[in-house]
């Protein structure tokens, strides 16, 4: 059960916060002789109102929060520091992230020399609630921050995900909302007594130069912040453009459907670009791309006056591109396609999606350099890294599967996209080889004749006697090849003869891969191998 009272830092406890002159005097006067101001100045001349009486009923309106659930910060990053100044014991307490995040968590935790826990989103960029479980009875965990959407990801987490934390976990659960204009949902109307929730002025409100962050939450954790914080933060003029930007909601919300409809426009032009390998999912205000080759792109870019970020330190190759204007965007989407930045090879990738299975298949022809694969059928993989070993590829497989119905579908599904992306990678397929043959391994010997000429057929003559190799169905072998045909729109000619069904099958995999290999050589003649003039 969530208990207040035992997460505050004893001293804070006992804090006697600073009273100001207008906290000592709440009413008005004639003339204020109380706070040391200036009498004279430029309209400026009085302390700003510390309660923020009117910045709290604008947006309480804005929102449709109560106004005694908000605290105002200098930005966002105050409101994270307070958290932590006012529930951290130094030395002795922690706090858990969740990244790739946010940098200014871990910033504000260093500096109050608080202890960082970090659990790492999976690859899908969401919590492993099960991984995660074991972590929320540490009695010094007392804070975890949540960005949902996720800096730099753009995606939303979970909301079943972040319930359950908020149910088993006696510490404050934060949760970031900075892009929550830009998504489909928000944490701000749950009634849970041990969520918090920050949002800012920066983004939707487009209010980043005042420097305004509001946190949202129970009464009694907002008495603690206010103990804690600085009397006059915010100051009058911050205040005042804020509130005028509150009695604008149509106009907000225009500006938001703008960047939502440009975010969609950039996702849908990005991937048709030379050196672009994925453009993640977004529900904030920018998109996580990856490229062949970041570090190019980035230096291109800024040479032509453009500037995104770098979050390659992050997620490899990973550049982070926020949505500007339709003009902006336009420039943006010029000066990529004006560059070659596909420097690193032939690439091509499939992401394959069904009830059934989850694949993404990244191939490179040009640089055997990074290679993995893992299907969660052994002997599959062994058979796969053939193809990346001998074919002098770079292969990264990741199948998610129904293995607890069989391993059918996960093996007929990496066929389809692997033929995909090799598809995609071979492009307009001119200057290539088009053909490839054979090898002999132990006691077997097999042939494997290609064309890569457009055209998908399969001859397989190999006789398999085992019913399975390792945990793999000997009778999904040519269903391999077939489904690999297929979508690579290729010729496949097989035969095997030998004793050994392991040998038998490992021989053909290996002699499709000195097949590809000797097929997607290029040369520099960019000549379409085909008399007809098209394949």
């Amino acid at each position: 059960m969530f208990e207040l009272e035992k997460l505050i830092r004893p001293n804070i406890k006992t804090l006697k916060p600073y009273k100001s002159a207008r906290d000592e005097f709440d009413g008005l006067a004639e003339i204020s002789l109380d706070a040391n101001e200036n009498p004279f100045g430029f309209g400026l001349n009085r302390y700003p109102d510390a309660e923020m009486t009117e910045l709290k009923r604008a947006f309480s309106k804005f929102r449709n929060v109560e106004s005694d659930q908000l605290i105002f910060g200098n930005g966002s990053d105050e409101l994270i520091d307070l958290l932590i100044r006012a529930f951290c014991e130094p030395s002795l307490d922690r706090i858990l992230i969740f990244p790739p995040t946010f940098g200014m968590y871990k910033v504000c935790a260093n500096i109050n020399n608080v202890d960082v826990v970090e659990e790492h989103l999976n690859e899908d960029f969401q919590i492993d609630f099960e991984s995660l479980m074991p972590k929320l009875s540490d009695p010094n965990l007392k804070l975890i921050f949540i960005c949902s959407p996720n800096n730099p990801t753009g995606n939303s987490l979970d909301k079943e995900a972040i319930l359950q934390i908020c149910a088993g976990f006696k510490g404050i659960v934060v949760i970031d909302e900075a892009y929550v204009d830009f998504a489909e949902r928000s944490f701000i109307q749950e009634n849970i007594p041990n969520l918090f929730t920050i949002q800012t002025f920066s983004k939707a409100l487009g209010l980043a130069g005042i420097r305004l962050g509001v946190g949202i939450g129970d009464v009694k954790i907002i008495e603690v912040l206010n103990k804690v914080k600085p009397p006059y933060n915010v100051n009058t003029l911050t205040q005042q453009k804020a509130i005028d930007a509150l009695k604008r909601p149509d106009e907000i919300q225009k500006q938001v459907n703008i960047i939502i409809e440009e975010r969609k426009r950039l996702r849908e032009a990005l991937p048709k670009i030379n050196g672009v390998k994925n453009v993640y999912p977004s529900e904030a205000n920018f998109l996580l791309v990856e490229f062949d080759n970041a570090k190019t792109v980035y230096e291109s870019l800024t040479k032509n006056g453009i500037v995104v970020r770098d979050r390659s330190k992050q997620i490899e190759n990973a550049l982070r591109i926020t949505v500007g204007t339709p003009e902006e965007n336009d420039r943006l989407l010029s000066a990529l396609k004006n560059e070659n930045y596909s420097s690193a090879g032939r690439t091509g990738q499939c992401l394959r999606s069904t009830s059934e299975t989850q694949i993404l298949v990244k191939v490179n022809l040009d640089d055997p350099s990074n290679s993995s694969v893992n299907t969660g059928i052994p002997f599959f993989d062994h058979m796969l890294e053939q193809i990346a070993r001998h074919g002098a590829i770079g292969l990264q497989i990741q199948t998610k599967g129904d293995l607890h119905i069989d391993p059918h579908h996960s093996i007929e599904d990496t066929a389809l996209a692997l033929g995909t992306a090799f598809d995609n990678a071979l492009g307009d397929r001119k200057g290539i080889e088009r053909y490839g043959f054979l090898l002999p391994m132990d006691d077997c010997l097999a042939q494997v004749a290609i064309d890569f000429g457009g055209r998908p057929w399969l001859e397989c003559d190999a006789q398999l006697k085992s019913t399975h190799v390792g945990d793999m169905p000997t009778e999904m072998v040519s269903h391999f090849f077939k489904s690999f045909s297929d979508t690579a729109r290729c010729n496949l000619n097989i035969k095997a003869e030998g004793d050994n069904d392991h040998h038998k099958i490992e021989s053909i995999f290996k002699a499709f891969a000195r097949a590809i290999k000797m097929a997607v050589r290029k040369d520099d003649s960019g000549v379409l191998p085909s008399t007809k003039g098209v394949l």
